[in-house]
């Protein structure tokens, strides 16, 4: 008896700590950030919604958290473990390389890389290409009819350009390209947060600024997006990276993460940032409502 009473509480000790080992993995927390703008910010609420739909972890969200370089440097430093970045971005402000025009090529290189140098994965796209573009407002169009980038140059020292601070600090920012282009503008550039530039050139602040190609505020200022004719952009698909050490704690996030892949293109992108950034709908709503019409949750 006193053997079988033993056999029992060692039963009961190793199912109590099975049961305490568990309850730890269900109470893992993965934190995913975000860049701060809408398009940035309601892909973040869509991988945290996949994440707690999906598996059994808990996610703390840090989306607006900043720029490129704040959510960089917090991945890098074990602060966040996931956010939506940008292979132009990757290659061009991280890894410091010369612009490559050809996706699949830059893709290839800013996997590699991140994760010989960084040990951050990039998982698959989700299928369109935010690029930088210039765009223009409708009064400048008319008075101009600029189309490229190039027909800006005889025109630029009546025009006042203006762009958020980040621009001004990348590679593939203001300074290469005007360098490139020969661009002298009126003045000095206004430098201005993410979420006031769109203001600022709807109130006439300014003539020229530069856009992601699927901002919704485009589609509301009826601005005209310029062509970069001599190609200074290179593509930028957008993807979530991962610390690889978050990967191999939890293996089935791959999985999940990319259950998104090729699930947005340019225009289904355009629509959902015209929904949070213009007719303000909750990031949480949009992110629920197209998740649920692919069916993924």
């Amino acid at each position: 008896m006193h053997k079988k009473k033993l056999t029992t509480i060692a039963a009961l000790l190793l199912a109590t700590l099975a049961l305490a080992f568990t309850g730890c993995a269900k109470n893992d927390t993965i934190t995913i950030g975000s860049k701060d703008f809408g398009e940035n910010i309601v892909i973040g609420e869509m991988l945290a919604q996949l994440v707690e739909a999906h598996t059994d972890l808990k996610v703390n969200r840090k989306l607006n958290l900043g720029g490129t370089f704040v959510n960089f440097n917090a991945i890098k430093n074990d602060q966040i473990d996931v956010y939506p970045e940008y292979t132009g971005t990757g290659l061009t402000a991280h890894l410091k390389m010369d612009v490559i025009n050809d996706a699949d090529q830059s893709y290839q290189i800013v996997q590699e890389e991140f994760a010989k140098q960084f040990d951050i994965a990039w998982l698959a796209p989700f299928g369109f290409n935010n690029t930088y573009t210039l765009a223009v407002t409708p009064e400048v169009y008319e008075a101009y009819g600029v189309e490229t980038y190039s027909d800006l140059v005889p025109y630029a020292s009546d025009l006042v350009f203006g762009a958020e601070h980040e621009f001004f600090d990348r590679q593939d920012g203001f300074e290469g390209l005007a360098k490139l282009y020969g661009l002298t503008f009126k003045g000095d550039p206004m430098k201005l947060n993410a979420s006031l530039k769109y203001q600022a050139i709807g109130r006439g602040d300014m003539d020229v600024t530069n856009a992601f190609a699927t901002d919704g505020p485009i589609k509301q200022y009826n601005l005209k997006v310029l062509t970069d004719d001599l190609g200074f952009f290179p593509p930028y698909y957008a993807a979530p990276i991962v610390r690889q050490e978050v990967l191999e704690k939890h293996p089935e996030l791959k999985d999940v993460l990319n259950m998104l892949a090729g699930k947005l293109d340019d225009a289904t992108m355009t629509e959902l940032n015209y929904l949070v950034d213009v007719e303000g709908k909750a990031v949480e709503q949009v992110a629920a409502d197209f998740l649920k019409s692919q069916n993924l949750v």
